[in-house]
């Protein structure tokens, strides 16, 4: 299990970013959150297998509005109680 913050930029809002990231995490059994943030990026730390975020971030990559032009991703410690992803 890893978790990572990832801050997400390009056309990232109002294109249904944060429900595609929630469904995708459910989907493959990740857990965190999404939000989006006053300077037009979105934020989101997710945890679960390295393989499961990797299908996480490759479902965001290919939502059919969502343009990513840049990630800023780094790796932190794991939410060892969290049992969900929320969307904020």
């Amino acid at each position: 299990m890893i978790r990572k913050r990832i801050v997400f930029q390009g056309f990232v809002q109002g294109v249904g970013f944060r429900y595609r990231a929630h469904q995708a995490a459910d989907m493959f059994g990740c857990t965190g959150w999404v939000r989006n943030e006053y300077n037009g990026t979105v934020t989101m730390e997710i945890q679960g297998k390295e393989k499961a975020i990797d299908r996480v971030l490759q479902a965001l990559s290919e939502g059919r509005f969502i343009r990513i032009t840049d990630m800023d991703t780094r790796s932190i410690p794991l939410e060892e109680n969290e049992r969900s992803f929320k969307t904020y």
